[in-house]
């Protein structure tokens, strides 16, 4: 039996897909949820234990400690799948030819890159990359009628992602910042499979931010609803077929342009000039039990014979999946919530710092507007009980 190894932030959903598959199963994790099934060839960084705390992600997580515990892993196995967390790039040359999916990734993880290959042929937002803060505020003088925004040459989930104004003081250290224009408007993503040769796009969805929440100005990564219709794009939208037909079309147009394999996402803004390409996630998405839930498919499975150079028969949805990350709206001890529809569950007593993430909500159903209800009536239990067990005074 072939052995495969999922390596990423958090590969729960992932490792139960693939407990599905004919292979044996390695996986490397950063987080260690309670329903993350238990294999017996794992390693997990977090190691959660009661009375202490979770840590803060971004202070704590580093890609090349993963990629250091994992180096027996990485020896032995036939296949690796590298989730969000882990780029191709990380790996040593040898290793990257037992990778499922993308490996020359340096014209889709950094942005700026990105931005130059594609501009001349789809919409995107003007870009320029930057040395210094001093630098973002020059060039944004020279456009008085335009918002910027500060990102990370790389990076992924909307982490470090700042508005431009009088109050942003960012420090680059040694790291690479693009400025953007900042384009107002819906979030978008399409879901492409691809086999270097062919794609086919397998859903669209809405992509949801803190910002569609708090209007905070937030761009982080909170969650996903599909597919794309008239009701699940949470906006007033007549041409819901015509946009859903654009997007499969400039999705299967990007995914030949940079001949991507496997499972890939295309992030993009919808605004009245038009549908503008933010990125690639050139990789398995935050989508997956969604498209899961709604399409009734092994996304995994799917993943892995595009790499191998079939795209699977695309079904119709089902129903629609909505999928809710719910950050800790305060610094809390966790205890037993008694719902069907969370995953990526901390352990019993363990701590989860204010703002961290928390679990995730994902559910589906045919009726849009149960489905809403069912994921809201959800997000005010947990965030009950959240501070029902608040350990600090704010």
């Amino acid at each position: 039996m072939e052995k495969l190894l999922l390596i990423g932030i958090d590969t729960r959903s992932m490792l139960n897909s693939a407990l599905k598959l004919d292979y044996d199963i390695y996986s490397t994790s950063y987080f260690s949820t309670s329903d993350t099934p238990c294999i017996k060839n794992q390693k997990i960084i977090l190691n959660e234990s009661e009375d202490e705390s979770c840590g803060i992600f971004e202070e704590n997580f580093d890609s090349r400690h993963i990629l250091e515990i994992s180096s027996d892993f990485i020896d032995e196995v036939d296949h690796i799948i590298p989730i969000s967390g882990v780029s191709p790039s990380d790996f040593r040359k040898k290793d990257q030819k037992k990778i499922l999916g993308n490996v020359d990734v340096k014209d889709i993880e950094n942005k700026n890159n990105f931005y130059k290959r594609i501009k001349n042929e789809f919409l995107t937002p003007m870009t320029f990359s930057v040395s210094d803060i001093g630098e973002a505020f020059e060039i944004s003088e020279n456009y008085p009628k335009n918002q910027f925004i500060l990102k990370p040459v790389q990076g992924s989930g909307g982490y470090d992602i700042n508005l431009l104004n009088n109050d942003t003081d960012v420090e680059f250290n040694d790291n690479e910042f693009i400025l953007q224009e900042y384009v107002t408007g819906i979030s978008l993503s399409s879901s492409v499979l691809a086999t270097g040769n062919n794609a086919k796009t397998l859903t669209n969805t809405r992509l949801l931010t803190m910002n569609d929440f708090e209007k905070n100005n937030s761009f982080i990564y909170v969650g996903n609803i599909l597919p794309l219709t008239e009701e699940s794009i949470l906006a007033e939208i007549d041409n819901i077929n015509e946009i859903t037909s654009e997007m499969n079309e400039t999705s299967e147009k990007l995914a030949h342009e940079f001949k991507l394999k496997g499972s890939n996402g295309i992030d993009y803004i919808l605004n009245e000039n038009g549908l503008y390409v933010i990125e690639i996630n050139a990789r398995l998405q935050g989508t997956f039990e969604c498209v899961e839930k709604a399409y009734g498919i092994n996304m995994l499975d799917a993943h892995i014979r595009a790499c191998q150079g079939e795209i699977i028969k695309i079904p119709k949805a089902r129903k629609y999946a909505y999928k809710k990350i719910i950050y800790s709206p305060t610094r809390m001890k966790y205890s037993k919530i008694n719902l069907d529809n969370i995953y990526d569950l901390p352990h019993i007593g363990s701590i989860t710092e204010k703002d961290e993430p928390l679990l995730t909500i994902i559910d589906s159903d045919a009726d849009f507007r149960k489905l809403c209800e069912k994921i809201e009536f959800t997000t005010k239990i947990v965030n009950r009980t959240s501070r029902r067990n608040q350990l600090d005074e704010e």
